[in-house]
């Protein structure tokens, strides 16, 4: 698809405008030469989470997500899971 170019004025306060429906998206932008932008939208990992992409730990997290899809949520044994989990008769409270 080819997009014609559209003119923009950068306000005084240093922002240019690029369209709502770019609004709350992250983007890049890579000054290739003095007054030449190339911005592209961009999902940024934070720091603390990078661990979440990392092979091994993506796979074990697919996996994991993989499992709660196949098997629901459900209370219908919870009497017993508190039970085991305390080592004692689970008396409600």
């Amino acid at each position: 698809m080819l997009i014609q170019p559209a003119v923009k004025t950068i306000g005084v306060n240093g922002q240019i405008s690029l369209g709502k429906q770019y609004a709350g998206l992250q983007v890049l932008i890579e000054e290739q030469d003095p007054g030449v932008w190339l911005i592209r939208t961009a999902d940024v990992i934070p720091h603390n989470e990078r661990w979440l992409h990392e092979p091994g730990h993506k796979a074990k997290l697919d996996a994991a997500m993989s499992w709660a899809t196949a098997n629901k949520a459900s209370d219908a044994n919870d009497h017993a899971i508190l039970e085991r989990l305390a080592g004692r008769a689970y008396d409600g409270e």
